[in-house]
């Protein structure tokens, strides 16, 4: 079963894609709009007034916790709608939304959103098969931080990534095709960046992982896997 969803998900930019005549049908007239890295989309408790699709670059659905830590839930690459649960409930933005890298956006309207989906009542389907899949993988997240340790945790959002982006080169090992700050893995991890840093340079000096001109390598998945608790 996990294998068929890690497939899954690769195939479709984190299941959060829509299939090509459908999100092709609703971003028709849509509106571009750049980001730069660091650059906030939209806070939590925005209004939900549109829906955006990646055309390229990366952001990451952020919830800050009290202490003003950051706390990452998700990081999305192109395909993938961000902002699609106001477009269902019509509530406010539930989560920060920030680029991590500079990135280009279509955006439509809810307005827009409602009126295709009216004509296109599949949209409907596809969406709740998306926020499920998202609760899901909230779900996987909540358990590795409440449940594992911090090399545990580390390695469950190492893995995030690499199912993602990650790229087989042979050998079993699998490269990261984006550059991840350590900030971010601890974002992910719900960590802090120190204890990221040590246990990523713990994990180079053992040959698990590796780094090549900023990008990371899972040399020894199984290993990972096992201290994630997989």
């Amino acid at each position: 079963m996990h294998e068929k969803r890690e497939q899954f998900r690769r195939n479709n930019q984190f299941v959060t894609a829509l299939p090509g005549d459908l999100s092709a049908g609703l971003f028709a007239k849509a509106a571009r709009r750049k980001l730069a890295a660091d650059e906030l989309l939209f806070s939590a408790g925005d209004d939900g007034d549109g829906c955006y699709r990646i055309e390229s670059g990366l952001l990451k659905l952020c919830i800050l916790s009290p202490d003003g830590g950051e706390r990452i839930l998700d990081v999305l690459g192109p395909g993938a709608i961000v902002g699609e649960l106001s477009m269902i409930d019509g509530a406010p933005r539930s989560t920060a939304v920030y680029a991590v890298s500079g990135a280009e956006l279509s955006y439509i309207s809810r307005a827009a959103f409602l009126a295709y989906a009216e004509n296109h009542p599949a949209l409907y389907r596809h969406v709740a098969t998306l926020l499920a899949q998202r609760v899901r993988e909230m779900n996987d997240i909540a358990a590795a931080w409440s449940f594992l340790p911090l090399e545990g945790r580390t390695a469950h959002a190492l893995l995030e990534m690499a199912e993602a982006f990650g790229e087989d080169i042979g050998g079993g090992r699998l490269l990261i095709r984006h550059k991840i700050e350590q900030s971010d893995f601890a974002g992910m991890a719900g960590i802090a960046r120190e204890n990221i840093s040590r246990i990523l340079n713990k994990w180079m000096r053992e040959e698990l992982i590796s780094r090549h001109a900023g990008y990371y390598c899972i040399e020894k998945k199984e290993q990972i896997e096992k201290i994630a608790g997989q």
